[in-house]
């Protein structure tokens, strides 16, 4: 499954640059709101959900490699964050669900922990 279809199956929006999502495809699935579990538990291409918007979260996804960063209940970031996640190629998507919700929904499309 590769990012577009995640794309359109959970209607997230696209915060950060447009690129060819059909090409992306996360390795598996990671949910947490601490950096620092992010940072020991999420491995390389994977599909990060968290409340967190701030701008710390880019850092964590490059530094990771993650394929992108699904922020949960419409946690928007500010324009600083998203401009950096641009500059960094980190892609950022927003839900209006909860992380429950999120994960769940990537659970049933098969994605799975690493």
């Amino acid at each position: 499954m590769n990012l577009q279809e995640i794309i359109e199956k959970l209607q997230l929006q696209c915060l950060t640059e447009d690129k060819d999502f059909s090409q992306v495809v996360p390795t598996s699935g990671y949910v947490s709101d601490l950096l620092s579990c992010a940072m020991s538990g999420a491995q390389q291409g994977a599909l990060w959900v968290t409340i967190q918007s701030h701008m710390n979260i880019v850092a964590v996804a490059a530094l990771l490699d993650l394929s992108a960063i699904v922020i949960s209940e419409d946690s928007a970031p500010d324009t600083a964050t998203i401009a950096k996640a641009n500059e960094e190629g980190v892609v950022l998507l927003l839900s209006e669900k909860s992380i429950f919700h999120v994960a769940g929904r990537l659970w049933e499309m098969g994605l799975r922990d690493s």
